[in-house]
């Protein structure tokens, strides 16, 4: 009976009795002696056999629908459904139970798999955002108690470790203001605003600005034109992409080696044009590479921590990037150097 319906059980179990009945009531009466009454036989075991065939199906129909039924209660119960059941008997009423527990189960798997992913994620967010705050913090405590040890007496350290005790409040608070940031880029509460302006414009003012920072470390910063014209016209929010560039050109100078240089190039490419930020850094491992734009994480912890970065940079670049529509990507040569690139559409 496996993979027959009820309606299939009934009628076979309907048509055996019925032709039980029809060789019974043809033995009994003999053919030779009904005369006229021939049929007799195959009526009765007609009449039998319908009757039989509405009685088992209805049986069988209500047996199996009460077991049934009580499988569906649960997962519509799980599910949060409080519509009616009804269940198509004519069918392979099996079949249809174990479809319906398959696609059940699977959704529970996948909404315990999504589940897992979710907890595992906000306990390495939590350990990464308490790692990052507890240097900064003891280094704080620490600068205080020298002072309240004595040091506050002597003007010279008062004032160093004073200002040691106000570079770690800076680095706390770009982190906090860093998290909010990705915080409400990630519940997509950015707001982009695309409008034209000339990426040559923000390409100057940001290497402007960083030119002191990149002269401290030996570092070199240039740009490098990839296509004619004097203005490259794009659709964008110029002030969220300053904050990508200023990003992937500190990270650039933060992992640099003294004498090395940072390009920032630009090309056409069709409907889009292609930036670049290239070094001649330290580089990263393959294994690194898909790994890059995810909060907290640091190829080259010491470094990073030393750098006073807060770890959100290049995941904030991500954010900003997509939400313009387009993509960001690395390639890299441990040893030899990164080279981070971003599309943008032309205006």
């Amino acid at each position: 009976m496996a993979g027959q319906s009820p309606r299939s059980v009934s009628i076979q179990a309907g048509t055996a009795v019925g032709l039980l009945t029809l060789f019974a009531v043809g033995i009994a009466l003999r053919t030779d002696n009904l005369g006229d009454q021939w049929w007799l036989p195959p009526l009765s075991g007609l009449v039998v056999g319908g009757v039989c065939y509405m009685l088992v199906y209805r049986q069988v129909g209500v047996y199996i629908q009460e077991r049934v039924r009580i499988i569906y209660k649960t997962i519509r119960r799980f599910k949060g459904s409080s519509s009616n059941l009804n269940l198509d008997m004519s069918s392979d009423i099996v079949e249809q139970v174990n479809q319906d527990v398959m696609a059940w189960a699977e959704s529970q798997i996948d909404e315990i798999t999504n589940l897992r992913e979710t907890d595992t994620f906000r306990k390495e967010f939590i350990g990464n955002l308490a790692h990052e705050l507890k240097t900064p913090i003891f280094n704080i405590q620490g600068f205080i108690l020298t002072l309240l040890e004595g040091g506050i007496e002597d003007p010279e350290i008062n004032r160093k470790f004073l200002l040691k005790a106000a570079k770690n409040v800076d680095r706390m608070s770009g982190l906090l203001e860093d998290l909010d940031v990705i915080t409400k880029m990630e519940a997509g509460n950015l707001d982009i605003e695309l409008v034209p302006f000339d990426l040559l414009d923000i390409l100057r003012e940001t290497i402007e600005s960083l030119e002191p920072k990149a002269k401290r470390n030996n570092i070199e910063l240039r740009i490098t034109k990839g296509m004619d014209g004097s203005k490259v016209m794009v659709l964008g929010d110029a002030a969220k992409l300053v904050q990508v560039l200023t990003n992937l050109i500190v990270n650039s100078i933060n992992y640099g080696n003294e004498g090395g240089q940072t390009v920032v190039r630009y090309y056409d490419a069709e409907d889009s044009i292609l930036v670049e930020v290239a070094d001649t850094g330290i580089g990263i491992r393959e294994e690194h590479l898909p790994r890059v734009f995810e909060r907290f994480y640091r190829v080259d912890k010491s470094r990073s921590r030393h750098a006073g970065g807060s770890g959100l940079g290049l995941a904030i670049c991500k954010h900003i990037i997509e939400a313009h529509g387009q993509t960001i990507n690395v390639r890299s040569t441990y040893g030899e150097g990164s080279t981070f690139s971003f599309t943008l559409e032309k205006a």
